[in-house]
């Protein structure tokens, strides 16, 4: 019998071996990676914010119009990442007094950092429709998202 449910561990590890084997860098390889990950069924928005000075910039991403393309250090979830140094993952983002919304219907969001060393370049910002969307899975694999990203950022 043929299974149709969805493998997540399976797409996962195609994903990272798809934006692996790319020829792209920088901008193009960051909207590549975007558009692969909204091929995820919790996956309902995909951005990545560059990191310049005190300000994060939307970069590339796949999903509605945002009126946030740049964010402050220290506000919403994507700034609260760069301030702490640390990884978001928000279960229900209607709990927190600092989030900045980009959508109606957005319940969880992940954040996760990318990095040169110790240098922030900026992030990976996914939203879901669903609470609780994401879980350490989802961090682990994005973290080895953003050192593929990293590595071929300019």
């Amino acid at each position: 019998m043929i299974s149709t449910m969805f493998d997540k561990t399976a797409a996962l590890r195609d994903i990272l071996d798809q934006v692996q084997a790319s020829a792209l860098t920088g901008r193009e390889l960051r909207q590549e990676a975007m558009e692969a990950l909204d091929t995820l069924p919790t996956y309902d928005w995909s951005g990545i914010y560059r990191l310049e000075g005190e300000t994060l910039h939307l970069d590339a991403y796949v999903g509605a119009a945002t009126d946030h393309t740049e964010i402050p250090v220290g506000v919403g979830v994507c700034g609260t990442a760069v301030a702490e140094d640390a990884n978001q993952v928000i279960d229900d983002v209607r709990q927190l007094s600092n989030y900045l919304a980009c959508s109606l219907h957005t319940r969880s969001e992940i954040v996760v950092l990318i990095r040169n060393g110790e240098d922030i370049l900026g992030q990976i910002d996914i939203d879901g429709h669903q609470v609780g969307a994401f879980d350490k899975a989802d961090e682990t694999f994005l973290t080895e998202l953003g050192d593929i990203l990293a590595a071929r950022w300019n």
